[in-house]
């Protein structure tokens, strides 16, 4: 079942305790940010418009509305160049506005959720699932039925268990 982008919009205000993301892939630059990531490419200052993103103050809202908005990025080491965005420049302005980041690093160990794509779970009951295209492009989103939702929950679980939180990673791995 194809859910339509202002349904899917609507969840992230309509969440009551928690959303949460499992992020699969090591380019998303098709999707948003484009401008961004194209100043980050060039080595340029992060522009205002993306520091102040409406995400930010999506997420900002959620958090301080005692809500939760956390997610994990499988990825393996070497960073590919939109990841070394993400998070260098997404990751730590999304942490200042209360959402939780972790990492499942695979790269020196077998990925425990290779078969899963990305998703939204919200409020452990309804899960929407994300297609991508090549280079990252968002081709849409799936709203699975909510008797599904216990198998998503336990990717979630899974990848909970597997991952350390962003800026434990980061200390460890940021690029110089």
């Amino acid at each position: 079942m194809n859910i339509s982008p202002d349904a899917f919009g609507k969840l992230f205000t309509s969440f009551q305790r928690e959303a949460f993301r499992l992020e699969t892939l090591d380019d998303y630059s098709k999707s948003g940010g484009v401008d961004a990531y194209h100043a980050f490419l060039a080595g340029e200052p992060q522009p205002e418009a993306y520091k102040s993103a409406g995400w930010v103050t999506t997420v900002r809202e959620a958090t301080q509305s005692g809500k939760r908005m956390y997610r994990v990025h499988v990825l393996a080491r070497p960073l590919s160049d939109y990841l070394r965005f993400e998070l260098g420049w997404g990751y730590v302005r999304n942490q200042e506005a209360g959402e939780e980041f972790f990492i499942l690093d695979t790269t020196d160990r077998p990925n425990p959720l290779s078969d899963a794509p990305d998703f939204w779970a919200f409020d452990e009951r309804t899960v929407v699932t994300m297609r991508y295209g090549d280079g990252g492009e968002f081709l849409g989103a799936e709203l699975i039925p909510e008797k599904q939702a216990h198998e998503w929950l336990e990717r979630r679980d899974a990848a909970m268990s597997h991952a350390v939180p962003f800026r434990e990673w980061w200390e460890l791995h940021k690029p110089a």
